[in-house]
Parts: structure tokens; C-alpha cells; sequence
């Protein structure tokens, strides 16, 4: 009795000092392992007389299980003072601010916005996007718009010109979007009806101009494209870009080369506290240009102006973006200052639609 008491008190010492797993374990194995010391009682009470077995079997068997519970009790222990001290080592300072992810910290510049939703609403009107190169012939950037020779848009102060090629033809940086308008006639069987958006040249920096802008210009080819079909394509236009139920506009006689008639459009609006609203007021603010292509320029495409008629009207894209968000100078929009561009820009998944609003 006293060895098998003596043997627990020192299986039990063992156990309380382990101080990780794998002592443990050791201290487990020498006692209940296969040749542990409570193991080797056990196998002993094969060999004693039945009455032997029922004294020494219920001390043995009490032992091994004592020994059992206390490594059981001491493996918790030991799990949960680990836990504990890994909660520690990793804790986390919940009251600091997450982390936002580009998704959220990145911005979309207005400009790329503003051209999304054009594309939005003149798609939703049945309009395709057509593109072309910013490097352009002045056949293509001239000519073929019915701009005669000796024209002030063919000179120095307007446009850009790069040097001769080795046959002494002179391209430019194109000063607008319409040889978009040109290509797309040349290469389309009408009906057609397009948007050109691109970047374009001039000679000219200030407040609300630079040498590199953007533009935006549209196109309808048919047989029975007129002014009144023009007139409701540019109301539905400005009530869906300003986002206003109605829009009231007057078109002002003008002249461009490539149009004929030719109308500039003002859209009325109020500049109260020195802010532009559009869809009240009593004021007028100019918007676009626009009118009936020209007879020649169809007949330069190599369609037949007794059979095809047509409209095209273009705008400043930074202009209209500065209008409908307040942006009161035009410089910023080429500087890549930040601030900026986290002030005015928009968030990535800001995507514009008609349904769900263009500035939602």
C-alpha cells in the first residue's frame, strides 16, 4: 500500500510540473506507457492468487485512473495558458482605423467618369462609340470638313503642326474630334449613329483652356435625319447629364465649315450664390455647338446628299465636367496633384448608369 502510495505522489509531482506538451507526454509514457511504471502493476496481477487480485486489482486500477485524470486536467491547463499567451502576443487594437483597400482608396478621374456617362446615355439612345488617331492628315482634320484652303483653323496660332514628311505633307495633332466623323462615313454604310470622344490640340492656355483637351462629338447619318430629330437628342442629353426633370435651350445661328445651318446651344440655368444650376434661373449658359452636316462633306465621305442627310453636334468634355461639378479651373485636371483628384474624383465601383443614377 504505502509503495503504491509513494508512486502516486510522485506521478502526481511530475504531472503539476510539466510545464509544456511535450513533458507531459513524457511523464504520461513513464507511467501508462507501454513499459510505464503503473503499465508494470498492472501486468502483475496475472500472476496473483484471486485473492491477491480483488485487494491489489482495485488499488491499481485506482491509481492508473487517479494518474490518467491528472494528465488530462494538466493537458488543459497547458492549453489553455498557451491560448492565453498567444491572445497576447497577437492582440489586435481594435479602436484604430481599418485600412481601406484600392478599391475604396483608389479614384477615377472626371474625365474618365464624365466620358462613361456619355457613353451611358447616348448608348442607352442607340449610339456606338467610334474612335480614331490623334495624329491626323490635313485631309482628314481639314479638307474633308469643307475648311477651303486659307482658312484661320489651318494656322500656326491654332493648331499644331509637324514637320514635313518626305514628301512635304505636313499632319497635325487633330484640333477636334470630327475627322472621327470623317473615318466613320468613309468606312459605315448609313444609317449611323455615333459618339467621338478623344483628346484633341490647340494653341491656346488659360483658366479654361489648355493645349490638350477632350471632346466629344456625335454623328447621325440617315435618310431622314433633321433639325427637330437633333433638337430632342440634345434636350434628352442635357436633362440626363444634369440630371434635371426638364431642360429649357435656344439655338443661336452660328457657322462651321462642315455644318449647314449651323446653331451655337445655350441651355438656361441659374447663377445664384455663384452657383451654376441648370433647369431653373432666368440666365444662359453656352453648351455646344452644332447643326446639318454639309452638303460637301457628305459628298466627300462619297455619299450622295440627295439621298443622305445628317447632324452632328460636339462640346468640350473638361467643360462640361467643370459645369456639372463645380470645378472652377481647368489646369488642375492635367496637374496629377492628389489632393485633387481625391477631392474631385470618383470611387471605382461608382460606375454611371441610368437606372441607378450618373452620379449616384
Amino acid at each position: 500500500m504505502s509503495d503504491l502510495t509513494t508512486l502516486e505522489q510522485d506521478l502526481l509531482t511530475q504531472v503539476q510540473a510539466a510545464g509544456d506538451e511535450a513533458a507531459l507526454e513524457a511523464v504520461r509514457v513513464a507511467a501508462l506507457g507501454k513499459k510505464g511504471a503503473v503499465s508494470d502493476l498492472l501486468k502483475t496481477l496475472g500472476s496473483m492468487t484471486p485473492e491477491e487480485r480483488k485487494e491489489r486489482g482495485p488499488l491499481i486500477n485506482g491509481l492508473r485512473d487517479r494518474v490518467q485524470a491528472s494528465i488530462t486536467e494538466r493537458r488543459e491547463e497547458l492549453a489553455d495558458a498557451a491560448l492565453t499567451r498567444r491572445l497576447e502576443e497577437e492582440r489586435v487594437d481594435v479602436t484604430l482605423p481599418i485600412q481601406e483597400g484600392p478599391e475604396t482608396r483608389g479614384r477615377i478621374h472626371p474625365i474618365s467618369q464624365v466620358v462613361d456617362e456619355l457613353t451611358a446615355i447616348f448608348a442607352d439612345m442607340g449610339f456606338a462609340v467610334a474612335e480614331g488617331p490623334d495624329i491626323e492628315t490635313d485631309y482628314y482634320n481639314f479638307t474633308a470638313l469643307n475648311f477651303p484652303i486659307g482658312h484661320p483653323a489651318r494656322e500656326m496660332h491654332d493648331t499644331f503642326f509637324l514637320a514635313p514628311n518626305r514628301n512635304g505633307e505636313r499632319k497635325v495633332l487633330r484640333t477636334h474630334t470630327s475627322p472621327v466623323q470623317i473615318r466613320t462615313m468613309k468606312a459605315t454604310e448609313p444609317p449611323i449613329r455615333v459618339i467621338c470622344p478623344g483628346r484633341t490640340y490647340r494653341h491656346d492656355s488659360d483658366q479654361t483652356h489648355t493645349p490638350m483637351f477632350h471632346q466629344v462629338e456625335g454623328l447621325v447619318i440617315d435618310r431622314h435625319a433633321n433639325i427637330a430629330h437633333m433638337k430632342w437628342v440634345l434636350e434628352e442629353f442635357c436633362k440626363a447629364f444634369f440630371e434635371v426633370d426638364q431642360v429649357k435651350m435656344r439655338f443661336r445661328p452660328s457657322f462651321f465649315p462642315f455644318t449647314e445651318p449651323s446653331a451655337e446651344v445655350d441651355i438656361q440655368c441659374s447663377r445664384r450664390g455663384g452657383e451654376i444650376r441648370f433647369g431653373e434661373g432666368e440666365d444662359w449658359l453656352e453648351i455646344l455647338g452644332c447643326g446639318m452636316v454639309h452638303p460637301n462633306v457628305l459628298r466627300n465621305c462619297g455619299l450622295d446628299p440627295d439621298e443622305v442627310q445628317g447632324f452632328a453636334w460636339g462640346m468640350g468634355i473638361d467643360r462640361i465636367a467643370m459645369l456639372k461639378y463645380g470645378m472652377p479651373d481647368l489646369r488642375p485636371f492635367f496637374e496629377a496633384d492628389t489632393r485633387w483628384l481625391n477631392h474631385y474624383g470618383f470611387r471605382p465601383l461608382d460606375i454611371p448608369s441610368l437606372v441607378g443614377g450618373l452620379s449616384a
